[in-house]
């Protein structure tokens, strides 16, 4: 009863701090942003999903007027480019890097020539068809000049006609965007960041739990309570896990509802506690150990930054050599569980390290928490 008191007191203390509660709700706002960012940036630089979204119509190629008509402009506008038609190259040029996208001409000895506006947000994607475009006019040519008749040449550039059999069709996992990118930067980054934000907030929210107490002079009151040392760091630590948890299992809904469908939720809550009772034991022993609420600030945003390179360079480092080490690290282990409908034992293996550690922070918490509680009585 006494350690559901303390914890009580606690919680009471964290749904008053209303700059924590406005931090929760921010956390929505960033969920959405970078779920909006990773389709923007997936449609932006995936020439398929623009034919489907009708956005390549709005890619604008120049021309000169003779070639109006040509194969070239019919290989252009076969990837769905728009085409748009001026007296001279010259003319053309003016426009590049404003309306046009690029410009592409034929000069005299019969050599194709393209100009590129690399800032343009869609340079790749016009890039890619042009270059296909150009590739396909060239390769005709060629085979038209070695004699070859047109069923011919249609022939050998598309010599497989390729035929899609839906297997298993009702066991289709529903995402928001088909695509490769979009899937390797949700699952491979936003996911791990937006569920282990709320962990990094609550370590730092509760650097204030003991050295606060020492500048309200309350910290003699709470050494005082009838408690283990144990009990007092658990009373600590429990609402602000609590919290915590709850926000990733509703950011983890939030994400089904964006059709990113987190798979082992269990095991991925499991992760989260213990990755959790890490970050928030980390920070009531900077509380323990530091002299002022400032110092408890800069101390855990320096474990934060370390914490950060630590969890998330790994994500984006492709090494044979490393990857074994690299199992071990939680977010890498988040990518796996939340990707993967089925799982190996071994998965418990690679959960073991951070199992342990969460264990030994919390027993160096309380370890320091009853050196003080010594000194002070």
């Amino acid at each position: 009863m006494k350690l559901w008191a303390l914890s009580k007191k606690e919680a009471q203390d964290i749904l008053g701090n209303k700059i924590y509660l406005l931090v929760v709700l921010v956390q929505v706002f960033i969920i959405l942003g970078a779920f909006g960012l990773a389709v923007a940036s997936s449609v932006v630089s995936d020439p398929a999903l623009l034919d489907q979204y009708g956005i390549t119509s709005n890619i604008k190629v120049g021309m000169t007027q003779d070639l109006q008509g040509s194969q070239l402009a019919q290989d252009l506008e076969a990837q769905k480019l728009k085409l748009v038609y001026y007296n001279s190259t010259q003319q053309a040029n003016q426009f590049l890097g404003g309306q046009l996208a690029a410009v592409v001409t034929i000069s005299p000895p019969g050599e194709v020539q393209v100009q590129l506006d690399n800032a343009n947000v869609f340079y790749q994607v016009a890039s890619t068809k042009v270059r296909k475009a150009v590739n396909n006019f060239q390769t005709r040519r060629i085979l038209h000049y070695s004699g070859l008749t047109s069923e011919k040449i249609k022939a050998i550039q598309e010599p497989v006609t390729l035929k899609e059999v839906p297997v298993a069709e009702n066991e289709k996992v529903e995402i928001a965007l088909e695509s490769a990118y979009f899937v390797e930067i949700m699952y491979g980054f936003i996911m791990p960041f937006i569920l282990l934000l709320p962990f990094f907030l609550a370590s730092n929210i509760v650097t204030d739990s003991i050295v606060g107490e020492r500048e309200r002079k309350t910290f003699e009151i709470l050494l005082m309570v009838p408690l283990s040392s144990t009990m007092v760091v658990l009373g600590k630590i429990i609402p602000i896990l609590a919290f915590s948890l709850i926000q990733s299992v509703a950011w983890i809904l939030l994400l089904d509802l964006l059709q990113v469908p987190i798979f082992n939720t269990l095991l991925m809550v499991a992760v989260l506690f213990s990755m959790g009772l890490g970050f928030i034991g980390v920070g009531i022993l900077i509380s323990i150990l530091v002299d002022s609420t400032k110092e408890a600030n800069s101390a855990i945003t320096l474990v934060l930054v370390f914490a950060t390179f630590i969890l998330f360079v790994p994500l984006f480092i492709k090494s044979g050599m490393f990857q074994g080490v690299f199992n071990f690290i939680p977010t890498v282990l988040m990518v796996k569980i939340a990707s993967t409908p089925v799982i190996g034992l071994e998965i418990m293996l690679y959960l073991l390290p951070t199992i342990v550690i969460s264990i030994l922070v919390f027993l160096v918490t309380v370890r320091s928490f009853k050196h003080e509680r010594a000194i002070r009585l």
